[in-house]
């Protein structure tokens, strides 16, 4: 694993946990299914730690899944420039790269 790796999963982790460091969208699937379906939502994408080879092969901590009463959920952060017009040239460097993780209903995805 390189130290960039390392970098972009401390990040993402830290990211994940505190919504601190970039932008949260929770779409309108999520938001339908009411607040209390919501604010699990969020408290399970916060706490979420079944990272496997097989949901994060990249060892980034940028994806994950679960599901609640029986409706998937998945997350996903995505890497952009600081403008948010183009992709992000080094992930592993806060200060070229604004983080933005999207809340959603797997059949939003």
């Amino acid at each position: 694993m390189t130290s960039d790796t390392t970098r972009i999963r401390q990040f993402n982790d830290w990211f994940r946990s505190t919504f601190i460091g970039g932008r949260v969208i929770i779409t309108g699937g999520v938001r339908a299914r009411g607040q209390t379906f919501e604010s699990e939502t969020v408290e399970r994408v916060q706490a979420y730690s079944a990272f496997t080879r097989d949901n994060d092969p990249y060892d980034e901590h940028d994806f994950g899944s679960f599901e609640i009463d029986g409706t998937k959920v998945f997350w996903k952060i995505d890497y952009y420039d600081r403008s948010l017009t183009a992709g992000s040239e080094n992930p592993a460097d806060p200060g070229q790269t604004t983080r933005v993780m999207t809340i959603m209903l797997a059949e939003e995805y």
